[in-house]
């Protein structure tokens, strides 16, 4: 007697993009609502299961679209992804929650919903609905986005960020730079004007008195390093290419005045993911401590938002909160943050709160 192969991939449960207007048809005749939503799924963990049982509980069908690895390498850098599609796919199509799974290899879903036309377009909860290129297209039709509540402490980037840090443990330790202080430095509105997802590099532009400002703190021997949440890379809005081409942008504008930024580190990951790379984790601190011998306590972090500060406490370091991108006329005076005067304060400029700084730490400019 012949027993029956059991299908260990749900191959039944895999569809086709092209497939979908076709299956989309056939669910609305017989009075399905069709639910659709998508990701990478590199390393599949609770908050994904979690997630996708409760996309499943809004409708008859949900319908999942995985990434291409085309196009999470355009979304997430080329060391990503970990696992290749063929395997995410399987591992999502074997959730119970998930009624139909397929690859697609787009940067957005525009196309998926123009195909499918889901009733309910679900999307984790820390979205931005107005940066959604798709809620036009899903309201077009009368479908409706539904959010669902993110679950905190857990993604993929933080299981990757800790397989890392259990690899560098028992790396060789390269040779040490001499131990300076550094400036840390928040990119967007703190060293150019702000403009939301900034992925254009005609766009970047420096705020005023930034090049007077970075140029004391270098002389100062402060370490120069731009420590930035980068979030629109997570959402898909823009890619880390993007990224790359405003900061040469900002390179050589600083360095046409002979300021030279030692590194750049940036986390792209989204308020849900709760990645500790994302400030006011320290994670990214911690790493340039690290790898520029950075003297912590004599060390200071500028920036416009409260993420900052909290990042420069977390880390054991000094902070100065800029206030404000544009001078005011009557700029107020220098303020003491939380009651802690000379270890964290605010100021209406990064020029402001830099003078006010290296006067009150009594710093000798070196000579040029």
């Amino acid at each position: 007697m012949t027993r029956a192969k059991r299908d260990p991939v749900h191959q039944e449960k895999k569809i086709f993009q092209a497939a979908l207007p076709e299956l989309s048809a056939q669910w609305r005749r017989e009075g399905k609502t069709v639910g659709y939503t998508s990701g990478v799924f590199d390393i599949l963990h609770r908050g994904h299961v979690e997630y996708l049982t409760k996309a499943a509980e809004q409708c008859d069908i949900l319908v999942v679209g995985v990434n291409s690895d085309s196009s999470v390498r355009q979304l997430k850098g080329p060391e990503r992804p970990i696992q290749g599609e063929d395997d995410r796919l399987a591992v999502i199509v074997g959730l119970e929650a998930v009624s139909h799974a397929f690859l697609f290899s787009e940067k957005n879903n525009n196309r998926n919903i123009e195909l499918l036309k889901p009733d309910l377009y679900l999307k984790a909860g820390d979205y931005d609905r107005s940066r959604l290129s798709s809620a036009p297209l899903v309201e077009s039709y009368g479908g409706e986005i539904v959010f669902i509540p993110f679950v905190e402490g857990r993604s993929s980037t933080g299981v990757i960020e800790k397989i890392q840090a259990a690899g560098l443990a028992h790396a060789e330790p390269l040779p040490s730079p001499n131990p300076a202080p550094a400036a840390f430095l928040d990119r967007d509105g703190t060293i150019c004007r702000h403009v939301q997802y900034l992925s254009e590099p005609e766009k970047f532009e420096l705020l005023p008195g930034v090049t007077t400002a970075l140029q004391r703190l270098q002389k100062a021997g402060y370490r120069l390093v731009v420590i930035t949440n980068q979030p629109g890379i997570g959402f898909g809005y823009f890619t880390r290419e993007d990224f790359y081409r405003v900061n040469l942008a900002m390179l050589k504008q600083l360095s046409g005045a002979g300021i030279l930024i030692d590194k750049i580190y940036f986390s792209p990951a989204t308020q849900a993911e709760q990645s500790s790379c994302r400030k006011p984790g320290t994670a990214l601190g911690e790493r340039a401590i690290a790898e520029l011998a950075l003297l912590r306590e004599d060390s200071i972090m500028f920036g416009d938002a409260a993420s900052d500060i909290e990042f420069a406490k977390n880390l054991g370091c000094m902070s100065c909160q800029i206030l404000t991108e544009d001078p005011p006329e009557d700029p107020p005076r220098i303020s003491s943050a939380d009651g802690e005067p000379g270890r964290h304060f605010r100021a209406a400029t990064l020029l402001e709160g830099v003078t006010h700084f290296l006067a009150s730490a009594k710093t000798q400019e070196k000579p040029s």
